[in-house]
């Protein structure tokens, strides 16, 4: 398995490229603000074929080179329906203008080819199983995609927005809904395995073990109570 991730742009979004090895198909997960360059780096260094961009939600910090990187590759991009929008209209994700000297950097818009994400899919692309659970409550079309554990390799969860290494995202921009990332998280996080491997939309990898052992809002989660204050991390 190779996993080639690096944070991009302004916002410093973590960008997968996900692979069975080098030298073969991959799958391009949040190709973010600035991130054509580090794709097409990795591409280059492990001798990728990128066949799909997978995304965790519709999040400027998260689409924003989606349409330069699936040109590039001739391939299409997938995302759920309810987050759908963000791609030709960014503002109305984060409920105010972004700025016009960024938003001259960014490529607002749809690729050529947009597939939508469904709760609890099964997608094959690149030689990878990835599951997809939807996951409401940084957006209405949050969601996670989870890889089976294989060989020597634990399973693996990338979490967007959702879950992160001490945190979760955020819920104060329009679609996000405190009490539908509660449900999120105990009904997509608390399930799986101590051992899966966290890989988020921002800062360093964790395990879910790490997490429900340390990060208060999953531990209050677990413990059926509310958090004690609003989260701020990512947009």
């Amino acid at each position: 398995m190779l996993i080639a991730g690096f944070p991009a742009g302004a916002w410093g979004t973590n960008c997968y490229l996900v692979a069975p090895a080098a030298g073969e198909e991959c799958v391009i997960i949040d190709p973010g603000h600035q991130a054509a360059d580090g794709v097409a780096e990795a591409v280059r260094k492990h001798r990728l074929k990128p066949v799909a961009v997978v995304l965790t939600h519709g999040h400027i910090d998260h689409v924003a080179s989606v349409v330069p990187v699936c040109g590039a590759h001739d391939v299409p991009a997938w995302i759920h329906p309810d987050d759908r929008y963000m791609m030709n209209d960014p503002e109305k994700g984060i409920g105010r203008s972004i700025g016009m000297p960024l938003l001259g950097e960014l490529t607002v818009g749809e690729p050529d080819d947009v597939k939508e994400l469904a709760d609890g899919a099964k997608l094959e692309l690149a030689g990878l199983e990835l599951s997809v659970a939807h996951a409401p409550g940084h957006t209405k079309g949050s969601v996670t995609f989870g890889m089976p554990e294989a060989a020597d390799i634990p399973p693996i969860l990338f979490s967007g927005d959702l879950l992160f290494a001490g945190s979760i995202g955020r819920t104060d921009l329009p679609g996000g809904d405190m009490a539908e990332m509660l449900d999120s998280l105990a009904r997509v996080c608390l399930p799986l395995d101590d051992s899966t491997v966290v890989l988020s939309g921002h800062g360093p990898q964790t395990t879910i073990g790490q997490e429900r052992s340390t990060n208060p809002y999953l531990r209050q989660v677990a413990a059926g109570q509310g958090p004690a204050r609003a989260p701020r991390r990512g947009m």
